[in-house]
Formats: C-alpha cells, sequence, structure tokens
C-alpha cells in the first residue's frame, strides 16, 4: 500500500491536533462566556431591584454615583 512520508504524517498531524485544541478551547470559552452572560444578567436584575427600593424611598431621581448626591427628575425632563 503507498504511504505518505513520515515526516508529512506527523506535519498532518501535528496541525490536526492544534485545530483540536483550538476547537476544545473555543468551546470551554463559549461555556465561560455563557456563564457571564448569565451572572451579568442576575447584576442587571440586582441593579433593578436597587432601582426601585431607590425610587421608593427618594421618588424619581438622578443618582451622582461618585458622591451619592441625588436630584430630583422633574416630570418635563421624564419625557424626553
Amino acid at each position: 500500500m503507498a504511504k505518505i512520508k513520515e515526516q508529512e504524517l506527523q506535519s498532518i498531524i501535528s496541525q490536526q491536533q492544534k485545530a483540536d485544541s483550538i476547537i476544545t478551547n473555543l468551546g470551554l470559552l463559549e461555556a465561560k462566556k455563557h456563564e457571564l452572560l448569565h451572572t451579568f444578567a442576575q447584576v442587571n436584575a440586582q441593579i433593578e431591584d436597587i432601582k426601585k427600593d431607590l425610587e421608593a424611598t427618594y421618588g424619581n431621581v438622578n443618582i451622582d454615583l461618585q458622591t451619592g448626591e441625588y436630584t430630583e427628575i422633574k416630570e418635563d425632563e421624564q419625557d424626553n
């Protein structure tokens, strides 16, 4: 039976192993991406809960996240 040269075979095997490794890493990255997206959605839900609590306490306000100071949002500003 005819065969390719050993060096050519090793070259193909090496490249296939690299491709397999890349595919494995891409799969791991996708799994991590899914996990991060799920965590991000949870954080956003928690932010919305905090906003609702703050709105119940302080009304409709803009909060400076650096200082904690807030200003009321006037009705005409809400319509924009």
